[in-house]
């Protein structure tokens, strides 16, 4: 038979096959029902063409040529033909086909990607998720920012949400043996509190199910952008919706240009490797060519800006790895230092609490802990041990005065030191007061830290005798703590510094504290957030490391070149200019390049395009935010978003994108990919979720990818942007085949039962500890996100990613930016950051306050919403109705200004004022106010002295500024403010009218 007959044959077959996908599958039936179309399918020289038309759910069809089909499929050939119209889809072709002209596609952009949605009903319309239980409900899985989870569901409703059990028939849990002992973790998967809140958050009040438009918006007349924030809404269809957000889309790019309309991610969105804002946003924005609004490694400041400059590891924002660190803390540690680390409130990141049980196992051996921080942590609480109260962005004082005492005394790792490291004479020469005089002893540091002097000395001597592993952050190294300062590099720089000191890589002596570093098969691929997912970019995402190269899909690449920094963002708008610095993974010297905006050629943004959770709790200083959303120079803003949450209230249009319990995505916990390599060496087993769509969406919700193909759509690139119909579901199939898990359990199986967990190699025990390599003098044989062979001096794998291949106590790189940057000078002096209670003496401004990342919410997407979160006591406050955010404060410092516990106090500074309900503890250091970020709510109210916000947004009063002139990190904890009773503020209103 000739190709051009089996085509004819296929061809004849068609509407037949669709005609009993329809009666045998209801799905189908369904799409059949909302399209009447003609839809040609031919040969580029005309010998072959069938018709198919589709009215009513019924299907005609007919030979040659249609006078006036809706929308036309051309092959070059009957070989692309039979290629191209296989079962199983042969994407690496498709898209090969498509980008070189051998199949082009002509007609309504509509009836194409509807056509496409077709096949793909057909393909995926049989496929069974979840696990029939005998009560009658369905089991899915799903998976959260703080965890996988099982969801049941009966009658299209979620009754509840556990977390996973681990299976007879799933892989064996490690077993790690240590001083004698025997530990094997618990074989479950445990979440974190937000985590368990989710159905109370599906289900809140505070859902958007319908599209909307502000009342006082007229894209075709006034559009009263100094009301955003206080008008209401209106509802309208996805329709309208879809022509107004494309409408606006073309007319910026007409009018304006390129450069015109901004697209911005949250913090962090809903979970998944497709609707993830680095998937299908980047996807979109790529598409319509938006100007990007710049992340930078928020969380990780101080080790990205500083620490990286010492040792290198750019690629892993200036954070050392965890490899076997478990392990070696277990076998060989004999204290661990928390600086800053408080991992019972944060969990870590992504995780639950695996990392407790194994830090609870380190209490039973006898390891010392030791905790240095202006609060008595959870963590503190939990392990006992000392507490050390430090001044905020003072810590620097404190590690260099340990130095001090180690060098004075000898007690550090001389041999190490000559070996490993260079510099050490000149930064010695500083610590020792021989530079400028000033010797940096205990006692000059106390007067900065307020930790006295003895304790310092003690500190030093302990330490100095004891094998430590260094918690320095909540991962153990980097994800906040003193890091999120003016002083936050300075405070990075000297934590490595310690450790080089004591031979950092050495049996027991590390970073960590247990919460990284399990046994894992770090071989086995599959992608994490940071990997791409569907983005097609090869530029801003991980994509181009593994995911590409293993999931064919068309390349995006964003024409507009133009960049605004995200903590600028306002400043952008408002005064329309902005700078800042790029971060670059690829070396510590790409953070020294310099962005501006407005780039020369690129239009000014006019349209802002928002999506995801809000991140007025999140970035400092966000007062600034509502004057941009106010600016008359930002003529439409557009928010996708779950729930009506403060920035969502600022929209002109909202889209309403439903929850990942609402939609099909795929992922693995805790796994971030390039952002922190092997983030999910947290957990005590990698999971690798099928994120179920257990229910319908909400109202008329729709996932973030169906939202950007129906505008896309509009634009003629809906099939473009879909790769030819594709789905959720059937992406989601894409991803699995393209990943090693593939090669383990058929997609079938997958989909049923909605997890797997990878085996832990059996030589696990003998995994090699991060550093060690170094400490011993050999080959680095540790993974990379890539290697990067040109960052190494002595040759590939070769010491360290230094100009040196050593630990460099003076860094080079610094020393080539001179006096650039004269707050981040090469010899790491300190230098009191601004805004610390040091200063604060004669301020209206007393207090420091001290925003940590939340206990249990995960930046904003669990606070608010009326949830199961809001409810806990520990995070907000019922006072009068309504649930107040809570600040901590020292008796003391309580006492001084009349504030009982619990009572509604002001918050306030120039900046701005938030109302909080108190909590007066002795856990709080004196001097310091001590509270959570990421508030997801803002809700001010309007006093004689001006608006005060009883949501709790605390980022309104934190400052703008960055680290220093070209270290481009936020801090949020140089913060100074004042607190007043709000009885006393009332009283002194009624008073005066």
């Amino acid at each position: 038979m000739t190709q051009t007959l089996k085509l004819r044959t296929i061809l004849s077959a068609l509407p037949g096959a669709v005609r009993l996908a329809a009666r045998l599958l209801d799905p189908v039936k369904a799409h059949l029902q909302t399209g009447n179309h003609t839809v040609q399918l031919r040969l580029r020289d005309g010998s072959l063409s069938r018709h198919i038309t589709f009215r009513n759910g019924k299907i005609t069809a007919g030979w040659g040529r249609h006078p006036a089909p809706d929308a036309e499929i051309v092959f070059m050939d009957s070989a692309t033909a039979l290629k191209m119209l296989q079962p199983k889809t042969d994407y690496a072709f498709l898209i090969d086909a498509l980008k070189n002209f051998k199949i082009t596609q002509t007609g309504d952009d509509a009836v194409l990607l509807w056509f496409g949605q077709l096949v793909d009903t057909i393909n995926t319309a049989s496929m069974k998720r979840g696990t029939r239980m005998p009560d009658g409900t369905m089991r899915y899985t799903n998976l959260t920012n703080g965890g996988p989870l099982f969801v049941y569901v009966k009658d299209g409703k979620i009754l509840r949400t556990t977390p996973i059990d681990l299976a007879e028939d799933d892989a064996e849990s490690w077993t790690l043996e240590a001083r004698g002992r025997s530990f094997t973790p618990r074989r479950q998967a445990t979440l974190s509190p937000h985590a368990l809140g989710m159905k109370s958050q599906v289900y809140s009040d505070k859902r958007i199910l319908y599209p909307m438009k502000r009342v006082d918006w007229d894209p075709n007349g006034e559009r009263n952008p100094q009301n955003r924030g206080k008008s209401g809404y209106e509802r309208i269809s996805w329709d309208e919706a879809f022509d107004l957000v494309a409408s606006e889309i073309r007319r910026m790019k007409t009018e304006y240009g390129p450069g015109a309309i901004a697209a911005a991610p949250p913090a962090h969105h809903q979970w998944g490797n497709l609707n993830y804002w680095l998937s299908a946003l980047l996807r979109f924005s790529n598409l319509i060519g938006a100007t990007r609004v710049e992340f930078s490694p928020i969380s990780w400041e101080g080790w990205y800006w500083g620490a990286t400059h010492h040792f290198g590891n750019s690629i892993r924002l200036g954070l050392p790895g965890f490899y076997g660190t478990v392990q070696d803390c277990l076998d060989h540690a004999e204290q661990i230092v928390f600086w800053g680390s408080d991992p019972e409130t944060t969990n870590g990141i992504y995780a639950g609490f695996e990392g407790t049980e194994r830090r609870l196992w380190a209490k039973e051996l006898g390891i010392e802990f030791i905790h240095i921080d202006p609060h008595k942590t959870a963590t503190a609480q939990l392990l006992g041990g000392t507490w050390v109260p430090v001044r905020p962005g003072t810590d620097a004082a404190l590690a260099i005065a340990i130095m001090h005492e180690w060098m004075v005394t000898g007690s550090y790792d001389k041999d190490y030191v000559a070996s490993r490291t260079t510099g050490f004479d000149e930064w010695e020469a500083y610590v020792l007061g021989r530079e400028d005089g000033v010797p940096k002893t205990p006692e000059w540091q106390e007067e900065e830290t307020g930790v006295p002097a003895h304790v310092a000395r003690a500190l030093a001597k302990q330490w100095a005798g004891k094998k430590t592993y260094l918690a320095a952050g909540g991962l153990g190294a980097g994800f906040g703590g003193p890091c999120r300062g003016g002083g936050g590099a300075q405070w990075a720089r000297a934590m490595v510094m310690l450790m080089a000191m004591q031979g950092w890589g050495k049996p027991g002596i590390n970073f960590g504290n247990l919460q990284m570093g399990a046994p894992q098969d770090y071989n086995f691929y599959f992608p994490g957030y940071a990997d791409g997912g569907i983005s097609g970019d090869v530029v801003n995402s991980a994509s181009v490391m593994h995911n590409y190269v293993r999931m064919p899909h068309i390349v995006t690449i964003n024409p507009v070149k133009q960049a605004i920094p995200r903590q600028r963002l306002a400043d952008a708008i408002v005064t329309g200019k902005a700078e800042g610095y790029y971060w670059d993974g690829f070396s510590a010297e790409g953070q020294f390049v310099k962005m501006e905006y407005p780039r020369p050629g690129f239009s000014p943004v006019h349209m802002y395009y928002r999506y995801g959770a809000s991140s007025l709790g999140t970035v400092p200083g966000s007062n600034r935010m509502v004057e941009a959303y106010r600016h008359e120079s930002l003529e439409t803003v557009v928010t996708q978003a779950i729930w009506m949450e403060n920035e969502a209230k600022f929209a002109d249009i909202i889209l309403p994108a439903c929850t990942s319990f609402e939609r099909d995505d795929i992922s693995e916990s805790a796994n971030c990919a390039g952002y922190i390599h092997h983030n999910q060496s947290q957990l005590n087993h990698r999971v690798i979720v099928m994120q179920h769509k257990a229910i319908e969406p909400l109202g008329e919700s729709k996932s973030d990818y169906q939202i950007f193909a129906g505008i896309l759509t509009r634009l003629g690139m809906g099939a473009m942007f879909t790769e030819g119909g594709c789905s959720d579901l059937t992406w989601c199939k894409r991803i699995f085949e393209s990943t090693d898990l593939a090669d383990k359990i058929s997609w079938k199986a997958f989909l049923k039962k909605g997890y797997y967990i990878v085996p832990t190699p059996a030589d696990h025990a003998a995994q090699e500890v991060d550093m060690r390599w170094f400490a011993e003098g050999r080959t680095k044989n540790l993974p990379e996100p890539n290697p990067l062979p040109a960052v190494y001096s002595q040759g590939f794998g070769q010491g360290l990613g230094t100009q040196s291949g050593k630990f460099e106590f003076v860094p080079g790189s610094l020393k080539r930016l001179g006096d650039l940057d004269p707050a981040r000078p090469a010899v790491n002096r300190y230098m009191r950051p601004p805004d610390t209670t040091t200063r604060a003496a004669d301020s209206p401004w007393p207090l420091q306050l001290i925003t940590a990342h939340p206990r249990y919410s995960f930046h904003t997407q669990s606070d608010g919403k009326n949830s199961a979160v809001n409810e806990i006591a520990d995070h907000r406050v019922l006072v009068d109705g309504h649930r107040y955010w809570i600040v901590r404060m020292n008796p003391e410092d309580a006492a001084a200004r009349g504030v009982a516990d619990g009572e509604l106090v002001k918050v306030h500074n120039d900046r701005g004022a938030v109302l909080c309900a108190a909590r007066v503890t002795p856990l709080m250091a004196r001097g310091v106010i001590g509270s959570w970020e990421s508030c997801a709510e803002y809700d001010p109210v309007d006093t004689p002295d001006g608006p005060v916000d009883r949501g709790g947004c605390l980022n309104l009063l934190t400052p703008a500024r960055t680290m220093s002139r070209m270290a481009d990190g936020i801090t949020p904890n140089s913060c100074l403010i004042q607190i007043t009773r709000w009885a006393d503020v009332n009283a002194t209103e009624e008073a005066a009218a």
